[in-house]
Formats: C-alpha cells, sequence, structure tokens
C-alpha cells in the first residue's frame, strides 16, 4: 500500500494537451501530498488547449527517454486532441506505458488519452470509459466501453471528460493506495 501523500506520481504529455485534463490531477495530488513530475518528448515547455484554443504553458521536468521507472507509483495521460495523436506515433511513449502496464503499476488516461492505451495494446478484455469520439477505437483495441465518470479495471482508470477530473483523480488516488508499494 501506497499512501497518497507519499507516491510520486508520472505525468506524460506533449502540445495540445487538454489544460483541465493535466493540470487538474496535478493539483489535486500536490494538494494531498504526492510529488508529481511531467515527461514529454523534450524538455521544451508545452501548451495546453482549452478545447481549441491555446492554453497555459508548462516546462517538462524530463524526457520521456529518461524515465526511470522504479522512481514512480503511477501514470497520468491527459487527452486533449493533438496530445495523445502525437504521443501514439512516439516510441518511447508506448514503450513506458507498456511496462507501466507490465508492472501494474496505476495508469489513468482521460478523454483522448485512452488512445495510448489502444496504441500500447493493452485494453483487451477490459472495461473502459473515453470521450464519445474515440469509442469506436477502443471498440476494434478489444475494450468494452461504458459511459461513466470514472472507470477502473484492474490497474488502468479512464475517463470521458475534463468535467469529469475529480471523479478521475479520485478513482486515481483510490488505486495507488490500494497498490503493493
Amino acid at each position: 500500500m501506497t499512501a497518497i501523500g507519499d507516491a510520486h506520481v508520472l505525468i506524460m504529455a506533449t502540445d495540445g494537451f487538454e489544460e483541465s485534463e493535466l493540470f487538474g490531477p496535478r493539483a489535486i495530488l500536490i494538494e494531498r501530498g504526492a510529488r508529481v513530475t511531467l515527461a514529454s518528448p523534450t524538455r521544451h515547455p508545452i501548451q495546453a488547449t482549452v478545447l481549441d484554443d491555446p492554453g497555459r504553458t508548462i516546462r517538462p521536468d524530463l524526457t520521456i527517454g529518461a524515465v526511470v521507472d522504479d522512481d514512480y507509483d503511477a501514470l497520468i495521460l491527459p487527452g486533449g486532441l493533438r496530445n495523445p495523436d502525437a504521443l501514439r506515433t512516439d516510441a518511447a511513449a508506448i514503450a513506458l506505458i507498456r511496462r507501466f502496464v507490465a508492472a501494474g503499476k496505476p495508469v489513468a488516461a482521460i478523454c483522448h488519452g485512452p488512445w495510448l492505451l489502444a496504441e500500447a495494446d493493452v485494453l483487451r478484455g477490459i472495461e473502459v470509459t473515453c470521450w464519445r469520439s474515440i469509442r469506436t477505437d477502443l471498440i476494434n483495441a478489444g475494450a468494452n466501453v461504458v459511459d461513466a465518470p470514472a472507470v477502473t479495471s484492474g490497474h488502468i482508470v479512464t475517463s470521458r471528460m475534463p468535467d469529469d477530473v475529480p471523479a478521475f483523480t479520485a478513482a486515481l488516488i483510490a488505486l495507488i493506495e490500494r497498490s503493493p508499494a
């Protein structure tokens, strides 16, 4: 069991992430005492979107290639349209997701973020939720797609949209606190 105040959570994102889906969980986790680190393909600042409009920027703490899996208790994959679409063509990003899933560490994806789980081929036979436009993609990847604010299946948490950030983050925290240290 890992208390959330002792957890180290990795967020992986690039340009085009939905602002509230990165900054929301990040703020809640930090407020609860967790350490949160942001990884991206480069260390250059990345820009959020708020729907289709430009949002805030944030500088990643490290590159995806520099991540040491053992340093982290969980992985968050924010949505936005451009962010997961770009990361699903990044071999290092997909390999990182596969390693977290294989290790049984909590992996949380929101909105379009589950596209990355489909690309990593880790959805077969599990229940998920997502943004409505990618439902068919997840079904084709073998998932059972439902409509709920947050769904936990094994060690994977998924959510549909920015409005679900509180439920998404609560589900991730509960999973982290149930997971072996």
